[in-house]
């Protein structure tokens, strides 16, 4: 089996394991998965939402490995990331943990605010678990930038961790979180030098962009979808923002960091048509924004938690469609500096490129 269908079955079937962890169980992207690293990439699999135990796919240990196997039958070793930092804590007792990931092989993520305007509202994105695990206890509201710079230090050192994400949920002042986010970066580029990739909703005021510029290397401003009536059910707050905000903030986003290194979550298996998605897909590129396309994420107990993610076939139509669109305009997950386009667990279009 070829890594890349290998990878796109994973990310819509998922694998059911035991005597592994699983993952996080929330937070604001595609959670409820663990990562598995196995030939040349890493792949965010989910473990945990009610489809895996109709999975063909399983994780067994033998003789000391772990081995995937598809109806009982060895497809490849599978090895899971394991972070050193994480079993850290900060000088006032805050688990790393609970500060900020590992995710895929070499990136720390976080999300630096972890509350939304608009969770307890009807506005609110259907596929999100953002404050879910803050209830849980798993992490903590707001992530003071001095932490997440001990903790980047940290898994530098001890991880060999080489770029950095942040993301926030929004806020209810104009900047949408975008201070926080520039306060933090400049903090944590401070410490490590590292590269940074920032997460927000595109402002009103497109100046506020430009406060990342000394301190983050790339951005992500999600649309997640092009069909407007798919995202008026699903995510009614982006709905809301007027299209051409996207657009703006997108060539803005090109105009400071460079081509490549913006990036939009495009989210298939919400009630889109694939055209919609391919079409769409076309536009971010010739704007030199990377559409970072992913099979929808049914996360337990979120508002799409009982959904069912897209079928392998369909996303691997859209990610070799997609993928000739890259060639054509010349845009690569290869030029991209940091974040989940560098990543690359939660999406199989790099390995169609």
């Amino acid at each position: 089996m070829e890594t890349k269908d290998l990878k796109v079955d994973l990310l819509c079937l998922g694998a059911r394991v035991s005597g592994v962890h699983k993952g996080r169980k929330a937070g604001a992207g595609p959670a409820a998965g663990g990562m598995f690293i196995f030939r040349n990439t890493v792949t965010n699999v989910p473990t945990q939402s009610w489809f895996v135990s109709l999975s063909p796919y399983t994780v067994d240990l033998e003789n000391g490995r772990y081995i995937i196997k598809r109806d009982g039958e060895r497809v490849t070793e599978v090895r899971f990331p394991a972070a050193k930092f994480q079993e850290l804590k900060t000088k006032d007792g805050i688990p790393y943990h609970k500060i900020a990931l590992l995710h895929g092989r070499n990136c720390v993520a976080t999300t630096t605010i972890q509350t939304c305007v608009y969770w307890n509202t009807p506005k609110r994105c259907k596929f999100c678990a953002i404050e879910l695990s803050l209830r849980s206890g798993a992490t903590i509201a707001k992530k003071k930038p001095e932490q997440l710079a001990e903790v980047a230090l940290a898994a530098k050192k001890l991880d060999h961790v080489t770029h950095v994400t942040l993301t926030t949920g929004t806020t209810a002042t104009p900047d949408k979180g975008i201070n926080h986010l520039a306060e933090t970066a400049r903090a944590i580029k401070e410490a490590t030098g590292l590269p940074i990739h920032a997460q927000f909703e595109p402002p009103e005021e497109l100046s506020m962009i430009d406060i990342l510029y000394d301190s983050v290397d790339t951005v992500g401003i999600h649309v997640e979808s092009f069909d407007r009536g798919v995202l008026n059910e699903v995510a009614p707050c982006k709905a809301e923002i007027p299209f051409q905000q996207f657009v703006e903030a997108w060539k803005r986003g090109v105009k400071i960091f460079g081509e490549n290194q913006v990036s939009s979550y495009l989210i298939a298996g919400m009630g889109e048509s694939d055209e919609s998605i391919v079409e769409g897909s076309r536009m971010l590129a010739e704007l030199g924004v990377y559409p970072f396309i992913v099979p929808l994420r049914p996360i337990p107990d979120s508002d799409m938690g009982n959904e069912k993610p897209p079928s392998p076939d369909r996303m691997r139509h859209l990610y070799e469609a997609v993928a000739k669109i890259l060639h054509s305009t010349g845009i690569s997950w290869m030029k991209n500096k940091a974040g989940c386009v560098r990543c690359m667990a939660c999406s199989a279009l790099s390995v169609f490129e």
